[in-house]
Parts: structure tokens; C-alpha cells; sequence
């Protein structure tokens, strides 16, 4: 997992998907572009066709939060809780208080990784789920192609 993540990472850098499909323009970054795009998403409105081929600002923001944030974190919590870890690199889980600590916080970010699992299946599902579906395999229909 640790491999597969860092080569994504390495990937998106180079190839500027990071840059053109990930990092939200500043103007979309606001309280209110925010909460606008939430309410709709809250609503199951169906998106347009140009909102379905894109990522919004929320889903943006909440793919780096999970890429930088829960991801490391869930593999530095689940590295602390073991063993021989902990025998080769003490401070692992002394920076996050204790063994104990490092258990609560891998539940909850796992938990976060789920929940954020179920609502991206639900939003495809909104989005159209065939449609999203075939193009995931296929990379057609992505808007992909016209880059």
C-alpha cells in the first residue's frame, strides 16, 4: 500500500494531475463556493453534464485530505501498533502518545477512509453509476481525452 500510494503520488506530480485535477483554484476555495457545492451534494442533486466530468472544489479538497492526510496517517498508526515496528523505531509511536493513542487514532482515521468510501460510491451512484462505472474502466467519457 505504502509502494502503490508513493508511486500515485510520484505519478500525479509528473504528470501534472495533481496540478491541473487536484489542487482547487483559489477562487473555489472560499466558505461559500464550499457550503454551495455541500448543499448541493447534501441535496443528491444530479450534476450537469460539464459538473459530472470534473472535480469540484469539495472533491478536491477532500481527495488531498485523504492522499496527504488519512492515508499517512493511517499507515503511521497501523505501523505504530506493531511489534517489531516499534522495537526498530521507538519514537513512531512516542509521537503519538502511546500505543494506546495510536490504536484510537487508526479507528478513527479507518473509519474516516470508510465513510468517505461509502459517500464517493453514493456520489457516482448520484452522478450516474453506469455511465461512471464503464468510464472508470474504460478511461472514456472522462473528458480525459480531449487534454
Amino acid at each position: 500500500m505504502v509502494l502503490t500510494g508513493l508511486l500515485y503520488v510520484i505519478s500525479a506530480v509528473f504528470t501534472g494531475h495533481l496540478r491541473k485535477n487536484l489542487l482547487p483554484c483559489k477562487g473555489d476555495v472560499s466558505w461559500r463556493a464550499i457550503s454551495a457545492v455541500a448543499a448541493k451534494s447534501l441535496l443528491l442533486r444530479r450534476p450537469s453534464e460539464a459538473e459530472a466530468w470534473s472535480y469540484n472544489a469539495l472533491q478536491r479538497l477532500s481527495y488531498l485530505f485523504v492522499i496527504f492526510v488519512l492515508f499517512p496517517l493511517v499507515i503511521w498508526t497501523g505501523l505504530a501498533m506493531s511489534p517489531a515496528f516499534v522495537a526498530a523505531v521507538p519514537v513512531s509511536v512516542e509521537l503519538l502518545g502511546g500505543q494506546q493513542s495510536a490504536r484510537t487514532i487508526h479507528f478513527f482515521v479507518s473509519v474516516a477512509l470508510a465513510l468517505f468510501l461509502v459517500v464517493h460510491v453514493a456520489m457516482v451512484i448520484v452522478a450516474g453509476f453506469w455511465n461512471r462505472v464503464r468510464a472508470m474502466i474504460t478511461g472514456r467519457g472522462t473528458g480525459m481525452e480531449r487534454i
